[in-house]
Order: structure tokens, then C-alpha cells, then sequence
């Protein structure tokens, strides 16, 4: 956004309780439209069910542009001897209780969907907490754990190469970077979709003005061929010209707390 913007941006990673740190940091920043959040699925939905926050996820914050989406993946690991999703999840009822799914931390968006899962599927598995994502992949790599929920983008490479099993998709369409990978709606679990989509929000009391010239600058930054290649390389979809806008920003988080909040709140899930 520094080109359309005319100006440095400047990238803070405020790490720590899955975003919870940087989203209180950027609720409780003056709203002059210099301190921004790239946030997501985990930070302005999920978490405001499994923490409980100094700020509201929805009323302490300007949204300002949807601006990629990146759908769940189901992967295995690669000698696990379903071949498909419909193979996996009469395994898994043949072994309740037995499989692993590797997942980061308790409340974090692997927990939820993976509930979410068992629900929709009547499996059950148990849940094996890390930090982050990054020791998940090496453990399912070594056969450690049985399966994992992931974003496309965490599992793409070794997918590809065969190092893990992806056995489904969860979204209403195939992914163009992993065409060989089926739907839920494909395999026989029909509307079972997950998504960790990215916005940006400003704090609440942004001034509209200011507001639209930051979404002027993203519409124009993900019109750009390289950056919107650049983000399909890494597993994450722009979303279309007429959803980044604030009003799509706010359709999108307030549709997926009411699809998720009931889920989380159902099964008692807690952040630690």
C-alpha cells in the first residue's frame, strides 16, 4: 500500500495470545488512520467467544477493506490409509476417539473447526495442542499425529510433494493452486466450509474520509497483477472488486459470528 499511498507502511508484528495483543493495541490507538490491523477469521471472530477481551471485536473498530481469503484444508499424514474424505471419516468412526489432530492451542482456529468438523461428521478425535503452526507440520511430517486443519497456504508444498494427504477443501469451490483436491461439497460433506479470511480495520472513530482513502489504496493495491499473484502463490485469494470495501468487511465478520459464536459457545470452547 506504500505506492498508492505515497508513504512508508511500516509492519509491526505484535505477537502473543493469538492476535489478541495487537488487536488490543490497535482498539486502544488513536484514530487518525495511522494505526491499522491486518486481522483475520481468529482475531475479529473466533476470539471474541474464546477470550474474554478488553475491547468488542465488532464496536472498537472501523473496518476498512476485506482483503484476502485463504480456505481451511483437512491434511493427514501421508500413511494413514483412508484415500479420500469419505474413506477418512468411516476410519475415524471405526477408531472413535483414537485419531490426533494437531491444533494451536485450545480456542485457536484449528480447535473450532475441528469441533466444528465432528459435528457436522459424528467422528470424534482427539486434540493434540502446539504453538503454532509450524511444529504441526513437522510432526504430522513425522508421523506423529494423525491429521490437522490448516490454511491452504501452511500445507501447499507438501501436499504437492506428497508429504501430506489433503483430503479436502472446505469451500464452495476447489483451490486454483491445488486443483486435484476436492470440496467438502465434493466428498459427501455437504456446507461444511471454514475460511481464515483477512481484512483491515482501523480504530473505532476512524473518520470516514480517511477511511476511504485506505480502501482507495487497497482496491488499488490488489488491482496490481504482481501482488495479486503474488498472493495466490502464497495460498491466499484476493477477495473481488466489489467485496473490499468497509460495508463487505462488516457483512463478512458479522455473518461469520453468527455462523461461529453459537459452535464455540456450544461446545464450551476456551482459549487458555
Amino acid at each position: 500500500m506504500k505506492n498508492a499511498l505515497g508513504q512508508a507502511v511500516i509492519i509491526e508484528n505484535l505477537t502473543g495470545a493469538a492476535g489478541t495483543i495487537g488487536s488490543t493495541h490497535v482498539a486502544r490507538s488513536p484514530p487518525d488512520g495511522y494505526t491499522l490491523i491486518l486481522g483475520h477469521w481468529q482475531t475479529h471472530v473466533v476470539n471474541g467467544a474464546t477470550y474474554t477481551l478488553p475491547f468488542n471485536v465488532v464496536d472498537d473498530f472501523a473496518p476498512v477493506s476485506l482483503i484476502a481469503d485463504c480456505p481451511v484444508w483437512l491434511v493427514g499424514r501421508s500413511s494413514l490409509p483412508a484415500q479420500n474424505l469419505p474413506e477418512l471419516i468411516a476410519w475415524l468412526k471405526e477408531n472413535p476417539g483414537k485419531a490426533t489432530v494437531g491444533i494451536g492451542g485450545a480456542g485457536g482456529g484449528a480447535d473450532v473447526v475441528g469441533t466444528y468438523f465432528q459435528k457436522n461428521t459424528g467422528t470424534r478425535f482427539q486434540f493434540v495442542p502446539y504453538r503454532g503452526a509450524a511444529p504441526i507440520m513437522q510432526d504430522l511430517l513425522a508421523g506423529h499425529i494423525d491429521l490437522t486443519f490448516t490454511q491452504v497456504a501452511s500445507a501447499l508444498a507438501q501436499a504437492r510433494t506428497g508429504q501430506v494427504k489433503a483430503y479436502a477443501v472446505m469451500a464452495k469451490a476447489r483451490w486454483a493452486e491445488a486443483p486435484d483436491t476436492p470440496t467438502s461439497d465434493e466428498s459427501g460433506v455437504p456446507c461444511l466450509y471454514a475460511s481464515f479470511w483477512h481484512g483491515l480495520w482501523a480504530p473505532k472513530g476512524t473518520p470516514k474520509n480517511v477511511i476511504a482513502k485506505l480502501d482507495a489504496a487497497v482496491v488499488e493495491t490488489l488491482a496490481d497483477p504482481a501482488v495479486h499473484q503474488r498472493f495466490i502463490e502464497l495460498g491466499q485469494e484476493p477477495w473481488p472488486r466489489d467485496k473490499q470495501t468497509p460495508e463487505a468487511l462488516a457483512m463478512q465478520q458479522n455473518a461469520e459470528i453468527e455462523k461461529w459464536w453459537p459452535i464455540i459457545k456450544a461446545a464450551g470452547i476456551r482459549a487458555e
